[in-house]
């Protein structure tokens, strides 16, 4: 861990961004959440966090973690009407994690540069859980200057920082890579998971077989055991992935290569938010297979 601390600001503190802020402030860092959400504001603040408002702490922070859902979010943050980006000292340097497109992100560098702050174009991996251990994986991009700038705070809330390349856009589009398989792995697994059930195996049964047999995966290992009992609760939202497989979309049109398993997840997910399920856990996906094929699915156990 390392003994340089930092005054950070974590603007999102949805499942992801809240243990990013704990893990930051676990390692010994002053850390300020922000978040539209004032009880998740409050929230943080009761186990240590510290107070005060965007405006008033700005120029005391040394890094920024930017833990939001999209493009459109990341720009609203940096620069919209209430942009922090503009009342940033000179030399201090931003994380950006949402997933984007490649092009957004050095866009995104450019204009940080233009004022002197440093910009790692940063999506993470991991989940909840490693979010709040400090173990996400980090895949980035950006200046060395921005590295050694952001190394604390990197170390407090990562345990793998894959450094990709010396400007923005190359961890972006790693990450694109990476929605790609999970995207396509979990619509799978919830195809197999249902299959199974029609077939009348028992969901549990299901799992415990495959994940000691050549047919699993991170998806099957994560998320079958909530389709296996009915768990939505949120961990991953379905309304994720019609934006990020949307973005491998674009990605691929641009450079003539087709990706026709990532589109027709990608239709699934599409089907799924026409359902009504955008706000469930992903792993709701079995409910399209159900009501294509008239099966019942597990109910949620008390």
């Amino acid at each position: 861990m390392s003994e340089i601390k930092q005054t950070v600001g974590v603007v999102g503190l949805g499942s992801m961004g809240f243990g990013v802020a704990q893990s930051a402030l676990r390692a010994g860092h002053t850390v300020h959440g922000f978040d539209i959400n004032p009880v998740q504001v409050e929230r943080f603040q009761t186990l240590g966090g510290s107070q005060g408002a965007m405006d008033d702490v700005a120029g005391d922070l040394d890094t920024v973690v930017i833990i939001v859902l999209n493009a459109a979010q990341t720009e609203s943050v940096l620069f919209g009407p209430k942009g922090i980006a503009a009342k940033l000292r000179k030399g201090a340097a931003i994380l950006s994690s949402a997933t984007v497109a490649p092009d957004f992100a050095r866009d995104m560098e450019k204009r940080c540069r233009d004022l002197g702050l440093f910009y790692l174009d940063a999506p993470v991996s991991g989940g909840t859980a490693r979010a709040a251990k400090g173990e996400l994986s980090v895949m980035s991009s950006g200046s060395p200057e921005t590295y050694e700038a952001l190394a604390p705070t990197l170390d407090a809330i990562a345990s793998n920082v894959f450094r990709l390349g010396d400007s923005a856009g190359a961890g972006s589009a790693m990450k694109a890579v990476n929605q790609l398989l999970v995207g396509v792995q979990i619509a799978a697994c919830a195809e197999a998971m249902t299959f199974g059930i029609s077939q009348g195996i028992e969901p549990e049964l299901m799992i415990d077989v495959i994940s000691k047999s050549a047919g699993t995966s991170w998806a099957l290992e994560n998320r079958g055991p909530k389709m296996a009992v009915a768990d939505y609760s949120p961990a991953s939202l379905i309304n994720i992935w019609p934006k990020d497989l949307g973005i491998v979309q674009d990605i691929s049109r641009g450079s003539q290569f087709s990706t026709p398993l990532a589109s027709t997840a990608l239709q699934l997910y599409l089907t799924a938010q026409g359902m009504g399920l955008g706000l469930e856990d992903d792993s709701a996906i079995t409910k399209v297979y159900a009501a294509q094929s008239s099966i019942t699915l597990p109910e949620p156990k008390p």
